[in-house]
């Protein structure tokens, strides 16, 4: 989350699990209509549990981006050895880019919920102005074929079919939230910012896991072998996990 986001409203959705939308300004133009950030902590998934020792072990959903690019082995290597359950958010464009890692994944469907980050890394925003360099969808007519092309890649990849969304770039038109909850998706905010797009160095992403709090939704991303960022994301997720940490998808968010 930059330091010019700054809260406009609290607001419930996607059932109980407590949101807070947040306007990003620093990249608008002057005039521009405010942007949404939904801000997603973990509800109906118990409450931390004692380990023994006096302390209490903290649950967190880890979440992970699969923007077009490539596949970082490093945090998938510790996903799956350390049993460590994750969210990740695939767009078809990174699917047909890399079958063989789409296929890694399939391969451990306990560790790897499969959800739907879009058909072509559209961000849902309405206007033609760029966001971190991207293309918006545009219209609600594109955010709807954004959303429904990219859940039925996943669903003919997978044999499954999502149920939770994330946009490109994380951010919303406001009209664009209800919209795509009408199309039967949930939201898939965040709580703590990992990695700010795999821009941070790895002593950066490991800190920022491993000082998790209770019911966190860790965003990063898994699509950018070649930065450090994924190196902290590895680091500490193994941190996070000896320290007593249980992990769960945001599947089993229940309420």
């Amino acid at each position: 989350m930059c330091s010019l986001c700054t809260p406009i409203s609290r607001r419930a959705f996607c059932g109980s699990a407590l949101t807070l939308p947040l306007t990003r300004l620093g990249h608008r133009p002057p005039g521009a209509a405010p942007l949404l950030e939904p801000a997603l902590r973990l509800t109906g998934t118990g409450t931390a549990t004692s380990t023994g020792t006096g302390s209490t072990a903290r649950i967190v959903a880890v979440t992970l981006d699969c923007c077009p690019g490539h596949f970082d082995e490093r945090i998938a290597a510790v996903l799956i050895n350390h049993n460590i359950p994750a969210t990740l958010f695939l767009t078809a464009t990174w699917m047909r880019q890399n079958p063989a890692a789409l296929a890694r994944l399939k391969a451990h469907p306990d560790i790897f919920s499969l959800q739907n980050h879009g058909a072509q890394h559209l961000p849902p925003v309405l206007g033609s102005d760029k966001i971190f360099g991207l293309t918006p969808a545009g219209s609600l007519d594109a955010i709807r074929a954004e959303v429904l092309n990219g859940a039925a890649a996943i669903t003919a990849a997978t044999g499954q079919a999502p149920t939770w969304y994330r946009g490109a770039a994380a951010l919303y038109s406001p009209a664009a939230i209800p919209f795509i909850e009408s199309l039967g998706f949930r939201i898939a905010g965040f709580s703590l910012n990992a990695d700010e797009g795999a821009s941070l160095p790895a002593a950066t992403v490991a800190a920022r896991i491993s000082a998790a709090t209770n019911n966190d939704v860790i965003e990063g991303h898994i699509n950018q072998p070649s930065r450090a960022s994924g190196a902290g994301i590895a680091a500490g997720l193994i941190a996070l996990q000896q320290s007593g940490t249980r992990f769960i998808h945001l599947t089993e968010i229940t309420t």
